[in-house]
């Protein structure tokens, strides 16, 4: 269970991975992005995703550059993650995909890089080339993001490594406890996008009294749900104190009997699309 911003799970390769971490889905390019790298950083967290169709690596890479200048940590001490785009999918494609992706971002490796969907009859030929980054040492662990199991188990039919994460649409309205139980049987990290579904949880009378208990907001009682089922958060923001506020999640800890509130919340209901679903 994770302690502190800094703790982190290890990954069936060794690789450690922050449990917490900044996402940026839907920032654009320019000094808020920047800034919220550089404040998260300045703050503690030890972990950034981003994805080539954000559009807004090169702001990423800068806000990630001056944040580790300013806060005078390496490279080798923050965990960046990137995915390639479903316009990329076959073997060197994806290759270029990554190379771009790591110009934009202004680095030499990534720490995690993942097929953003799974695209049929494309995402095989994709996972073949994150192998070969893989195995050439070219990025640290390899995944896949909004796989459900039968994706997964297509996956692993050929693949000669097993995915390191999966990265999906997470939260008290979208549990996915069947794809959890999955992963955990097969050693793949889950990891959570939209773990506040967006902000349309932040007025739920369960979970406003859960958080009223605790003196917390019930964006701290989502997160620390999320760790306490040994879920992979990162939720986004740009603004300094929320950036701050969702880190401040290990002073407490919610108890079986709310853990199992939290849990009867969910609908099955997205706030993205069904991978199964997904118009590409």
């Amino acid at each position: 269970m994770a302690k502190n911003l800094q703790d982190t799970t290890t990954l069936h390769n060794g690789v450690k991975m922050p449990w917490f971490g900044l996402g940026v889905f839907k920032v654009e390019e320019g000094p808020e992005l920047e800034n919220a790298v550089k404040t998260a950083i300045k703050h503690g967290y030890r972990s950034i995703d981003t994805a080539a169709i954000y559009g807004n690596e090169e702001g990423v890479g800068r806000g990630i550059g001056e944040g580790l200048k300013e806060a005078g940590i390496s490279r080798e001490e923050l965990f960046v993650t990137s995915k390639v785009w479903n316009a990329d999918l076959g073997y060197e494609s994806t290759l270029a995909a990554y190379e771009a992706s790591l110009k934009k971002l202004n680095l030499e490796y990534l720490d995690l890089y993942l097929i953003h969907w799974p695209v049929e009859g494309k995402f095989k030929e994709a996972w073949r080339a994150l192998e070969t980054l893989y195995k050439e040492g070219q990025v640290k662990a390899i995944g896949v993001s909004n796989f459900h199991i039968h994706h997964l188990k297509e996956l692993m039919k050929d693949a000669e490594i097993k995915p390191m994460v999966d990265q999906v649409e997470h939260h008290p309205r979208l549990t996915q406890k069947e794809l959890q139980d999955f992963c955990k049987e097969q050693g793949i990290q889950f990891e959570a996008w939209s773990p506040l579904m967006q902000g349309q949880l932040l007025d739920n009378p369960v979970l406003k009294e859960i958080a009223d208990k605790h003196h917390k907001s019930i964006a701290q009682v989502i997160l620390r749900w999320d760790l306490q089922n040994g879920v992979v958060t990162i939720p986004k923001s740009t603004k300094e104190h929320r950036i701050v506020e969702n880190a401040s999640v290990f002073d407490f800890e919610l108890t079986k009997e709310e853990m199992d509130l939290i849990d009867g919340l969910n609908q099955n209901h997205r706030v993205g699309p069904d991978p199964d679903n997904f118009d590409f």
